[in-house]
């Protein structure tokens, strides 16, 4: 692969790698409007320029991550909470992300269970219409294209584990891994209790041939000790953020022994204030980068935080996050990292 310069991210014909983008904040807000009009969805806001506000996250207003995901569980995901709407959702993002940053290899995740309205809904039709979606918007644009389903923090260990059969039965089309996502507040992998319950479900996951990712280390409230142990008892093959871990030689030195991916979400971390700016998540990543971690660029949520994958490599550039030849090693590991297969 040639080298790619900072400028040549403005052309179209470079593909990009997306493996950390969440459908929650994915869509663009005119078709999260028309769904919930279309679905009878009472919208707390008067018109079209007050839902976008609704659902996007501005860093001046947000204090930390809980806001950014409130943003996700009290709007964008009920909207999405039916079949026709997650088909959509799904399909729209695909494309979106295609014809904006020629991302050609993406993988989206989301909670099934946060869009079947608490049962009220099917499940397995919600994960059909997912599905659906996919399969059209690969078809059409030529993407290589993965499902990851994200257990859940708030959930009892029994609703996650039918999110993990879900995934199993679901693999050979087209759901490639498994997740754990929610406020870092309520993190499982700084409850000693908790930790076999959750080992088991990865391990089931992994077992049969399932991707697992987790995000964690993110915020102060896993920090450290709790990156630790997600990584020790919960063997992912990638993590979500995981920024905490330049703070300990101990997690980095687990990093590297176990060849753990890093899924980097540079605008998520500066706008949620995970990171107290864009100068302190670049001496993050060249710490990480100087004890040889392996790393990935990612949007997290586009839409909700006004980014794309070229504008997120921009903005690396820009900072000095990494070099051009740094970020096609970024791209590299990306593709290297996919638990979807190309098509």
């Amino acid at each position: 692969m040639k080298e790619l310069e900072s400028e040549s991210w403005k052309e179209p014909g470079q593909p990009l790698v997306d493996l950390h983008i969440h459908v929650g904040g994915a869509v663009a807000p005119h078709i999260l409007f028309s769904i919930a009009h279309s679905q009878g969805f009472k919208l707390p806001v008067k018109d079209y320029w007050e839902f976008v506000a609704l659902v996007t996250a501005d860093p001046k207003k947000m204090k930390g991550l809980d806001d950014y995901l409130k943003i996700l569980h009290e709007y964008t995901e009920k909207i999405q909470s039916s079949p026709a709407a997650i088909e959509r959702s799904v399909y729209e993002i695909i494309g979106k992300e295609f014809r904006s940053s020629h991302v050609k290899q993406i993988e989206l995740r989301f909670n099934p269970m946060k869009r079947n309205l608490g049962g009220e809904r099917d499940l397995d039709h919600i994960i059909h219409a997912a599905l659906h979606g996919m399969d059209r918007a690969t078809l059409e644009y030529g993407v290589s294209a993965g499902l990851i389903f994200c257990l859940a923090r708030e959930f009892s260990v029994e609703m996650n584990e039918v999110i993990v059969d879900k995934a199993i039965k679901y693999k050979s089309r087209g759901v490639v891994g498994v997740d754990i996502a929610g406020p870092e507040r309520l993190a499982i992998e700084l409850r000693d209790h908790e930790l076999p319950h959750y080992a088991r479900l990865f391990a089931k996951a992994r077992d049969a041939g399932l991707g697992v990712t987790l995000h964690t280390g993110e915020t102060k409230d896993t920090g450290v000790q709790g990156l630790i142990n997600a990584i020790r008892h919960f063997k992912p093959h990638r993590i979500g953020h995981g920024i905490w871990a330049a703070k300990s030689e101990e997690a980095m030195q687990l990093l590297r022994d176990q060849r753990i991916v890093l899924e980097l979400c540079p605008t998520s971390n500066v706008n949620t204030h995970a990171v107290a700016g864009w100068e302190d998540f670049r001496q993050i990543v060249r710490t990480l980068h100087d004890n040889k971690i392996a790393m990935t660029i990612n949007t997290d949520g586009p839409y909700a935080l006004k980014t794309n994958m070229r504008n997120e490599v921009e903005l690396c550039l820009e900072h000095g996050v990494f070099t051009s030849d740094e970020v096609t090693r970024c791209l590299e590991t990306a593709r290297a990292a996919m638990f979807s297969r190309s098509v």
